[in-house]
């Protein structure tokens, strides 16, 4: 282990030629940007010098302004047992640790590359979604202390084209003896008439606050009469009271609080404010039913799309949708759905952006053990960003937005292929003609197969096969059920990673194909079927050859009319 000691809270002089802080001044502390070097390092491990490859990396990190006496810095360069190269930033002393953050800089072979997640430790949900002067704004839950939930702020990121983000500062953390001392959860943002502002839970107790941006949203400044909502409205036994959705109706401002009403079941409540800091409680929007939707409803949006109305709430486990009309303050459901069908998929918020589309995001949770997550140092992934729509059904449409296609690299394709009744037609890694890529190594895939219209009782696709099978992810159409699945069974030979099976109901109809466009990335695989359903689920192989793909049939042939594979580039700057 090399271990280099810093002076001060600002360690730049002892530290030059491992990496390169700079000092911001900035509230509540000095933020520090440190660059790694792309260098190879001398490293003693016990009797024995390794050369290590520092690969180049940014941390951002935030220092209090007075450390407790004792207090000191010091950058750690680790192998650990895989060996992958980890660059720890601490605050210690004789108090204990009082910051730490770490970097992977070595490949995490689960770990996401073109799907959007944190540096390191905890993410959940999307918050305050917003293009705001030409700019894409992620606001996340973020625990920046550990790969686990707790002490929630809001991170922060930002992008030009919806899908390479750039890591910006912490925007909101919890202050002590303020109405979010406890945590800042979930919320949205509005352009307020060129003015961005964001809206949040702060516990405890669950009150909505306001924070305000600077001309560019670099910086939040929370609004000092906070909270502008200081509670569940009166008369009701309330099961819960976060997660404000804002939007522009006419001259008035209008907001939706995730909650539930005893007995009855989740609810969201409506209220409305001439200047988006005086708030008028109307009714509830609409009230679900306990045995069928839950008690208690978070993340709400509402909006309208095409000539409907649309509710989107998260509830056991999923975030469904409602379709329907809106009058006199009451929403009247028509049609209901799930956004994704999967196990991983939770707490969607959407935006409009100036081009006019609806697009949501939504969180990806792990799909292993605990322990597993804090070995690994991160928790939590963004889902790609999909574009919402209305079918002529009235049910909802999703896409993955059109910018995930320039991320596309290195290209296969066939087509006309016949699979025989209960056999496969296999591709292993690296794929024919299609070259291969160190950085992808079979796991950043995109994966677009259209199956002719099949008396085969089971078809479709088979990703990230071990040659002898022992581990395989199956995503298929069974024609009995008139479902989609996503069977993680065999997904995983480690006892940490969750396994089942999950599906959505996709009827069909005469003469239409059935297309998958499956998108694969460390642990992540989105599943979208004939841009009906989704079914979102996280996979955790472990043998290093578990990256074939195989078409199949059962119980009948099934003709391919089109397979394509395209390797998926970082969304990182390499």
């Amino acid at each position: 282990m090399l271990t280099v000691h810093g002076d001060g809270p600002v360690p730049a002089g002892r530290l030059r030629g491992i990496l390169r802080v700079t000092p911001i001044v900035w509230r509540g502390g000095v933020l520090a940007e440190a660059e790694a070097e792309a260098s190879t390092l001398p490293v003693n491990l016990g009797e024995v010098q390794h050369q290590i490859t520092v690969e180049p990396t940014t941390l951002v990190f935030r220092i209090p302004v007075s450390l407790p006496e004792g207090v000191g810095w010091k950058v750690v360069l680790q192998p650990d047992l895989d060996p992958k190269l980890e660059v720890a930033v601490a605050a210690t002393g004789n108090q204990g640790t009082f910051w730490n953050w770490t970097v992977r800089l070595a490949s995490d072979p689960h770990r996401p590359r073109y799907h959007f997640l944190p540096a390191a430790n905890w993410m959940n949900d999307p918050n305050g979604l917003i293009q705001f002067n030409g700019e894409y704004h992620l606001f996340y839950q973020h625990n920046p202390n550990g790969p686990f939930w707790g002490t929630i702020h809001w991170g922060h990121a930002v992008s030009r084209d919806l899908v390479r983000w750039t890591h910006l500062p912490i925007a909101l953390a919890p202050e002590l003896g303020k109405p979010d001392w406890n945590g800042v959860w979930s919320g949205s943002a509005v352009n307020a008439n060129g003015v961005p502002m964001v809206f949040y839970t702060g516990v405890s107790p669950e009150v909505v606050n306001v924070a305000v941006g600077d001309e560019n949203l670099r910086t939040l400044a929370k609004y000092h009469a906070n909270p502008v909502v200081a509670g569940p409205p009166q008369g009701f036994r309330v099961t819960g009271f976060r997660d404000p959705f804002v939007w522009r109706d006419g001259d008035d401002w209008y907001m939706v609080i995730g909650s539930g009403i005893q007995g009855s079941g989740g609810t969201v409540l409506l209220y409305r404010s001439r200047n988006l800091y005086d708030w008028e409680f109307l009714n509830p929007l609409y009230v679900g039913r306990r045995e069928e939707t839950g008690e208690m409803w978070e993340c709400p949006n509402f909006f309208r799309l095409g000539d409907k109305y649309v509710l989107l709430v998260s509830t056991l486990g999923k975030t469904l949708y409602f379709v329907g009309t809106y009058s006199d303050y009451r929403f009247v459901p028509e049609v209901q759905g799930a956004t994704d069908y999967g196990p991983n998929f939770y707490a969607a918020l959407t935006m409009e952006d100036e081009r006019g589309r609806r697009i949501m995001f939504g969180w990806l949770p792990e799909g292993r053990s605990e322990q597993a997550q804090r070995a690994a140092g991160w928790a939590g992934v963004m889902s790609l960003p999909r574009v919402l729509s209305l079918r002529p059904d009235g049910t909802l449409e999703f896409r993955p937005a059109e910018e995930v296609e320039t991320l596309r690299g290195s290209h296969f394709g066939v087509s006309g292929v016949t699979v025989g009744a209960d056999s496969s037609y296999c591709l292993a890694y690296p794929l024919p003609g299609a070259g291969g890529s160190e950085d992808s190594e079979g796991r950043q895939l995109e994966i677009q197969v259209e199956f002719e219209k099949s008396e085969a009782r089971r078809y479709g696709i088979k990703v990230r096969t071990s040659p002898e099978g022992d581990e395989q992810t199956l995503i298929y159409y069974d024609a009995e059920m008139g479902q989609v699945y996503v069977d993680r069974q065999s997904s995983s030979l480690s006892p940490d990673a969750h396994r089942g099976v999950s599906g959505g109901p996709l009827q069909i109809e005469p003469g239409e194909p059935l297309r998958l466009r499956v998108f694969v990335d460390g642990s992540v695989v989105e599943v979208f079927a004939n841009d009906r359903i989704v079914i979102t689920s996280r996979i955790y192989p472990t043998r290093a050859d578990s990256t074939g793909i195989e078409v199949f049939a059962e119980g009948g042939d099934v003709t391919v009319e089109s397979l394509d594979v395209w390797e998926m580039k970082s969304i990182w700057s390499e």
